[in-house]
Formats: C-alpha cells, sequence, structure tokens
C-alpha cells in the first residue's frame, strides 16, 4: 500500500510540476501569446469576410455572365461560348474576369472540351486539369477528355491512366463503362492484352446493363483468341 501511495504522490507531484512550468512560460510569453491569438482571430475574420463579401457576390455574378456562354455551347454555338457575343463575355472572359470561382473553374471545362473539337489537344489537356470541381458526371468527362487528347497527341499510355481514372471517378452507369472500354482500347493499343482483358471483364460483370456490354463478349473472344 506504501508503495502504491508513493506512486500517487509522485504522479500528482509531476502533474504540479509541469502545470507549474506551464503557467510561468505563459507569464514570460504572454505578450507574444496575445499577439499570436489575436493573429490567428484576424486570419479568421478576414477568410470569412473575403468569402461573404467578395467570393460569394464574384460566384453570383459570375453565374449571371455566364449564362449565355452556356446557351451557345449547348447550341453548338462554340466561337460565341468560347468569346462571347459583344453583349455577354464568353467562357474565356469568365475565366479571366472570375478566376476564383466556382463558375470559372467549369468555364475550364467547356473551354478544354471546345480546344478538343477543335484540334487544340494541348491547350485542351492545360484547361481540363484546372477543372477540379467534384461533379458526379462532370468530373469523369473531364478526366476522359484529358485522355482524349493524349490518345490524339499519340501518348497512349497516359490516355489509358487517364481513361482508368475517369472511369473509378464516381463510378455510375454512364460514364464508367465508357471509360473502361475506352482504356481497354487503349490497352489494346499498347499490346497490353491482360489490363485490356481486366476493363473488359469488368464492364462485363460489373455493368452488364450498360451499352458497352452488349458486344462485350465479341471483345473478350477475338482478345483471346490472338
Amino acid at each position: 500500500m506504501a508503495k502504491k501511495s508513493d506512486n500517487t504522490e509522485e504522479k500528482i507531484m509531476a502533474v504540479e510540476e509541469a502545470l507549474s512550468k506551464s503557467e510561468v512560460f505563459i507569464e514570460k510569453n504572454q505578450k507574444l501569446l496575445i499577439i499570436i491569438l489575436g493573429a490567428i482571430a484576424l486570419l479568421v475574420i478576414a477568410y470569412f469576410g473575403f468569402q461573404r463579401f467578395y467570393l460569394i457576390p464574384q460566384e453570383k455574378e459570375a453565374q449571371s455572365q455566364m449564362f449565355m456562354a452556356e446557351k451557345y455551347f449547348e447550341q453548338d454555338s462554340l466561337k460565341l461560348a468560347l468569346n462571347g457575343d459583344g453583349m455577354y463575355p464568353g467562357f474565356i472572359q469568365i475565366i479571366n474576369d472570375y478566376g476564383m470561382t466556382k463558375s470559372a473553374k467549369l468555364a475550364h471545362y467547356y473551354v478544354g472540351i471546345i480546344s478538343l473539337n477543335d484540334g487544340k489537344f494541348q491547350e485542351a489537356i492545360d484547361h481540363l486539369e484546372k477543372f477540379n470541381l467534384k461533379d458526379e458526371i462532370v468530373s469523369p468527362m473531364a478526366k476522359g477528355a484529358i485522355g482524349d487528347a493524349y490518345m490524339e497527341l499519340g501518348k497512349v499510355d497516359k490516355a489509358a491512366e487517364y481513361y482508368l481514372e475517369a472511369a473509378d471517378l464516381n463510378k455510375n452507369d454512364f460514364t464508367t463503362p465508357v471509360f473502361l472500354q475506352k482504356a481497354a482500347w487503349a490497352f489494346e493499343e499498347l499490346g497490353n492484352k491482360e489490363k485490356a482483358l481486366q476493363a473488359y471483364d469488368r464492364i462485363r460483370l460489373e455493368y452488364p446493363r450498360s451499352a458497352e456490354a452488349r458486344d462485350i463478349d465479341k471483345y473478350i473472344t477475338r482478345l483471346k483468341g490472338q
């Protein structure tokens, strides 16, 4: 019992000593600690102030300004979507004027797709890489479009990498089988039969109701017979 009592007293003394040292430290560095805490408080206030009084109004303005560019994109009037019509800005101006907003990030996606259609493949990659919003459909479409651009540039290994990334990003019945199939085609071009079969098998097993699964047995049989 004496030993237990001694151990308890030692622990209490150790805690008291630590508290005493902490008090001494606080007393010696009181001014510095106040300055640090004040600086942290100012940073927090500045952050929320920036969000509320600058970024949120910018976002609302960018959305209203980008409305026509998106409409032109849907109508396949890509030059007007890109450069504007004189009254409403195009995606390029949205990026330049509202670069910190979600709308500007979405504009990068649109510019990337337009650049891809125009054969400006590296430019398409540069813009699509800047799209980092989380969206169940658009995010994998952006990754897959980067894969398409690399395919056009003859960088098939990079294309396969992005197709797989697109397939596994927000898995769904719409985009995942599309990009698994593209990945399989890329692997076939690379001569990587094993990875191509893996991609085809995933479509067959995981997405049997997809359009890509209709002829998947033919692809698998052909590849196995080579």
